[in-house]
C-alpha cells in the first residue's frame, strides 16, 4: 500500500510515540506501506523537522530522511490548478494525484478537497488494520 504523508503527521508520530500517527510511521519502516512522494516533500520534511520548537535530534531527523529518500516512491507531480487555503498542502496533493498513492493522511483533512482516501492517520490506520486481518 502506498501513502502520501503529510508533514503533520510524521510531526505528531516523531512527538508521541504511542500516538496512531507513530504506528504508521512504524509500518512504514517495518515496509508494510511505502510513502510516495517527491523532492518537495522530502524538503518540507527536512525543514520542519529541523525546526528547533521541536528539538528533535540531528541524528534522528537525518536517520528518518535517509530512509524516507532510500525507500520511497518518487513520483513526477501532477501541476493542479485547484487552490488551496495554505499553499504549502498543495503539494502533497499533486504527489497524491499522480495515482502513485493508495492514501494522502493527514491532521488537516479540512485543508484538502473531499475524497475518500484523503483521510486522518485514525481513519487510514482503521483501514489498513481492518484490510490486513
Amino acid at each position: 500500500m502506498n501513502v502520501v504523508i503529510d508533514t503533520n503527521v510524521l510531526v505528531s508520530a516523531l512527538l508521541n510515540a504511542d500516538g496512531v500517527p507513530a504506528k504508521i510511521l512504524r509500518l512504514v519502516f517495518e515496509r508494510k506501506i511505502n510513502i510516495v512522494c517527491d523532492s518537495r516533500l522530502v524538503s518540507e520534511y527536512n525543514n520542519v523537522l529541523h525546526r528547533a520548537k521541536f528539538g528533535f535530534a540531528t541524528e534522528l531527523i537525518n536517520s528518518i530522511l535517509g530512509f524516507i529518500v532510500m525507500e520511497s516512491v518518487f513520483v513526477k507531480p501532477l501541476h493542479c490548478e485547484l487552490e488551496f487555503a495554505d499553499k504549502d498542502d498543495k503539494k502533497f496533493y499533486e504527489v497524491f494525484n499522480t495515482k502513485q498513492a493508495d492514501f494522502l493522511i493527514t491532521g488537516n483533512t479540512k485543508h484538502f478537497p473531499i475524497e475518500k482516501n484523503i483521510v486522518n492517520p485514525k481513519t487510514f490506520y482503521d483501514f489498513y488494520k481492518k484490510a490486513t486481518n
